[in-house]
């Protein structure tokens, strides 16, 4: 038990239990099945790109262009599928394509300037916003494929509510459970996982990385070019959600996916965090969304409680943080 609660994931999985708690006394409604197959769903964009920001933060990195990286791979495959006949599988290569070379670029300034993750991907997120803007006059695409249309609506399997209407689950909640295992395997299973793990851990010290094998470029290679592949896969799966392109519709929601990364326990400084932590985090982020809507609460209110449930998550991280150093400190000045 001891060692249970020293994990942030036990403390997430509390409070997403006492919100599941609260809403269902309120609007029974709540916790039904159909409600929970809309939910994943509806939220397997952020689910997606949050899996690509938790290998970033891992590292010790900031990613602030993703939403913009999403953004540009979900415009240009749609003006490809527009002009071009094509299936689904074309339009998540191209995207992901898109994602990874604008993930590059990234990665090469990050790693060939020096440039401060964060003011790197600042920059990089208002030229490639801004390229597109300029270049399309920012305008919304509402005409797409039928054949788009009809694969967001396949599901793996279908149930039937009582008045008669159908659900189950979608063949784009599939996507973000295969991404999720993907990532996990990733950072769990594979030389490169230990890597970016290390990478975080050793903060701006790359040094012991390097010492250890690990090609410091190659790494900051893959990590920025994998969150660009997961933006473009997300870019899509906004499209097939949402079956309209507006350029406008993602830049802005990058907050919100670092919030959930952070509630699972990552931490800024890096070297931390799981993606069953990330999962949890976007599934609270959901919960709220969707849980004050049912209790018709405006919905300006789910940004007040997520940024209250910020403090408390890093305040209880610092907490264990701090606590884990003391210990380090009794272990070796009693050795001395």
């Amino acid at each position: 038990m001891k060692r249970l609660f020293r994990k942030s994931e036990t403390y997430l999985l509390l409070v997403i239990m006492l919100f599941s708690a609260v809403i269902t006394f309120i609007n029974p409604s709540f916790l039904s099945l159909e409600n929970f197959f809309d939910l994943v769903k509806s939220y397997s964009f952020m689910g997606i790109m949050a899996a690509g920001v938790l290998v970033v933060l891992i590292s010790g990195g900031m990613d602030m262009s993703f939403a913009a990286v999403a953004t540009v791979a979900e415009y240009l495959t749609a003006l490809l599928m527009m002009r071009m006949s094509g299936n689904i599988a074309v339009a998540f290569l191209v995207a992901a394509a898109v994602g990874i070379v604008l993930g590059i670029v990234n990665a090469l300034l990050v790693y060939r300037f020096k440039i401060p993750t964060v003011i790197a991907t600042i920059a990089t997120m208002n030229v490639f916003y801004g390229i597109l803007i300029i270049t399309t006059g920012g305008k919304w695409i509402y005409t797409l494929p039928s054949w788009f249309g009809s694969f967001a609506q396949i599901r793996v399997f279908t149930l039937v509510n009582a008045d008669g209407s159908e659900y189950g689950l979608s063949i784009i909640t599939v996507i973000w459970i295969a991404v999720i295992a993907l990532t996990s395997f990733i950072l769990r299973h594979t030389v490169t996982g230990r890597g970016i793990y290390a990478m975080g851990g050793c903060g701006t010290d790359r040094g012991p990385v390097e010492r250890a094998g690990f090609n410091v470029c190659r790494m900051h290679i893959f990590i920025y070019a994998y969150m660009g592949f997961l933006a473009g896969i997300a870019g899509v799966v906004q499209a097939l959600l949402v079956q309209t392109v507006a350029p406008n519709s993602i830049v802005g929601k990058e907050l919100n996916v670092i919030a959930a990364v952070i509630l699972g326990g990552a931490s800024i400084a890096g070297g931390t965090g799981s993606v069953f932590g990330t999962v949890l985090g976007v599934a609270l982020i959901a919960i709220m969304g969707n849980g004050l809507t049912l209790m018709r609460v405006p919905s300006y209110w789910s940004d007040v409680l997520v940024g209250g449930v910020i403090i408390v998550s890093v305040t209880i991280n610092a907490l264990q943080a701090k606590k884990k150093h003391s210990k380090v400190i009794e272990i070796e000045g009693s050795a001395a």
